[in-house]
């Protein structure tokens, strides 16, 4: 029997890949999260596990041997505020505790997939995984860049992706702009499509950036990747054990904040039996309507993001992802199904 770790188990990513598991057969699932926010636990209620732990116990236990053997332990949990002022915080969460659960994996026999991010590129504009473009922009991305390059010291990956060879697998996906169902209790940090979804339905409008960065209003450009293709290419490594390495998670095409404003508000509109509109049509029928630049943001606002997807293409994985388009369209009739 397969026994299976998820931290971060009640958030976006991971209550996901618990259900990607559970579509296989696998529920014999350790379910690692804190639960302070209680309405997590609506993205656990509908899925199978074997075992809640809450995340202040489980780390220690975890190293000391007592939850049995374990075949691979799925990292999503860590604070993913990009606005976390708090350095202290940040790194104690992101980078020791992933330190201390790499080295008990080792110990243990368990293979590790973990979460990195996107943010690591920072104000780069090659996304690559080369740390010449390794240039985050505030603590959540660096706390997140040095676990990765904690990884290739002990690992002996670099970023020509060597295989691991003195390890248990051990795989970081630095994950692009995810979004899909399950991210509800994310409040700012969540998708621009969640976002976008409840504006358009409260306001009968979508807001959006207006110009910066050299782009002109809602035209900046970020890699959206759709969840299910973000629970796809981890369990193509989990069927891979002999793949490790550092890899872009995204779709390999940037798309710019109108396609996914277009495509909400379109959804919403085939819902309602109305036609759709073209990008000029939703602006002049005040659908979309660009609001200034935060300053808050300026200078740690990442306009375009794309990953390259040479390195995982590399290890044989061809899956296919979704385009804005067809994802964010998904996701709103799943979000209007749900009531």
């Amino acid at each position: 029997m397969t026994r299976i770790v998820v931290t971060g188990a009640a958030g976006f990513i991971g209550s996901n890949i618990i259900k990607g598991l559970n579509a296989r057969g696998i529920d014999d699932i350790i379910a690692v999260d804190d639960l302070t926010q209680g309405d997590k636990f609506r993205n656990l209620a509908g899925l199978q596990i074997s075992d809640y732990v809450d995340a202040d116990v489980f780390y220690d236990a975890f190293a000391g041997g007592a939850y049995g053997q374990i075949e691979a332990v799925f990292h999503e949990g860590a604070c993913s505020d990009t606005m976390e002022a708090d350095g202290k915080y940040m790194m104690a969460n992101n980078y020791t505790l992933s330190c201390n659960l790499f080295q008990a994996c080792q110990k243990r026999g368990a293979r590790l997939l973990y979460a990195s991010s996107a943010a690591t590129y920072g104000g780069a504009s090659t996304f690559r995984e080369d740390p010449a473009f390794e240039l985050p922009l505030n603590v959540y991305g660096y706390s997140k860049l040095l676990f990765d390059q904690r990884m290739r010291r002990e690992c002996g990956m670099d970023f020509q992706r060597t295989k691991a060879g003195k390890t248990m697998q051990v795989v970081g996906f630095r994950y692009f702009n995810v979004y899909g169902p399950q991210e509800q209790h994310k409040g700012r940090m969540a998708s621009v499509a969640f976002h976008q979804f409840n504006q358009f339905q409260a306001e009968g409008k979508v807001k959006l950036f207006g110009e910066y960065g050299g782009y002109p209003a809602g035209g900046q450009m970020r890699d959206f990747v759709f969840i299910d293709d973000v629970v796809a290419v981890n369990l193509w490594f989990f069927d891979h054990p002999a793949e490790s390495g550092i890899y872009n998670l995204g779709t390999g095409q940037a798309q710019p904040f109108n396609d996914v404003a277009v495509t909400v508000v379109n959804t919403l509109r085939e819902q309602r039996g109305e036609s759709p509109l073209s990008l000029e049509q939703a602006v002049a029928a005040g659908l979309i309507e660009y609001i200034a630049f935060p300053d808050a943001l300026r200078g740690k606002y990442q306009s375009y993001t794309q990953a390259d997807l040479t390195a995982l293409r590399s290890t044989g994985c061809q899956h296919v992802f979704a385009n804005v388009q067809s994802g964010v369209r998904s996701y709103v009739q799943a979000r209007l199904a749900a009531g």
